[in-house]
């Protein structure tokens, strides 16, 4: 069975300047290389965070990541691929991977948008919300297993309990 082929006639605005305009009002430095791409940096709660986005108009695909500023010694990478593993069990969108190039942990999704309108606002803030929200809570995951001496599973649950209150 062949795959069908519909001809689409609308129009397709690209995401990456809905996504420039939101980052300029975060006043979050970024720049573009083109049409297509954008690369944004922002400090979080734990560390300095760089997203990547690329924009395939063919695919009516826009990817998204965002690399976490660590680096995975090559000793410890067997211990954060079980750890990235169990992170994406819980994960609901998108997956944390390991950047080959940078040996750094990073969380991946794309956002499919071909036969709709368009992409809007509330889904790229959605989008972002999302990937720092859970690189955010999965930051001391990392930190527990690299550099505190926690096998997986431990530096797993306490990167899930959830603190109340304030101190």
């Amino acid at each position: 069975m062949g795959l069908l082929r519909v001809e689409s006639t609308q129009t397709r605005h690209n995401p990456i300047d809905m996504l420039e305009e939101l980052v300029s009002v975060n006043e979050w430095r970024h720049e573009r290389s083109g049409d297509e791409e954008m690369v944004v940096e922002f400090r979080g709660q734990w560390c300095e965070y760089r997203m990547f986005f690329v924009w395939q108009e063919d695919l009516g695909a826009l990817y998204f990541s965002c690399l976490l500023n660590m680096k995975i010694p090559a000793g410890k990478r067997p211990p954060v691929s079980e750890l990235l593993s169990m992170i994406n069990e819980r994960l609901w969108l998108g997956h944390f991977d390991l950047c080959s190039e940078e040996a750094a942990p990073m969380y991946r999704h794309t956002v499919l948008l071909r036969g709709t309108n368009g992409i809007v606002a509330e889904q790229l803030e959605d989008l972002l919300e999302t990937a720092i929200g859970e690189c955010e809570r999965f930051y001391p995951a990392f930190q527990f297993t690299l550099w505190g001496g926690k096998k997986p599973q431990e530096a797993m649950e306490a990167a899930m309990l959830e603190t109340v209150g304030e101190a």
